[in-house]
């Protein structure tokens, strides 16, 4: 199960590359995804997004809270 990151534990350089990777990723649907690393910002600030690390593949991710919690089920 992937690890919770808490994104203030993020270098701002960090951070603001993967906000970018996940407002540009291929795939998304668009009518949904945030569009601006500020939009993705906010939701990590209210909690409705979080940033998730896999140990198997040693990678980060952002998703919709909604999204996380379907990995946890």
């Amino acid at each position: 199960m992937p690890l919770r990151i808490p994104h203030q534990q993020l270098s701002p350089d960090t951070l603001n590359g993967l906000i970018e990777e996940f407002v540009t990723r291929n795939g998304t649907d668009i009518s949904d995804a945030p569009r601006s690393i500020e939009q993705v910002l906010k939701l990590l600030e209210q909690g409705k997004a979080v940033i998730t690390f896999d140990e198997d593949t040693e990678s980060c991710n952002i998703l919709l809270r909604e999204d996380a919690q379907l990995f946890q089920s």
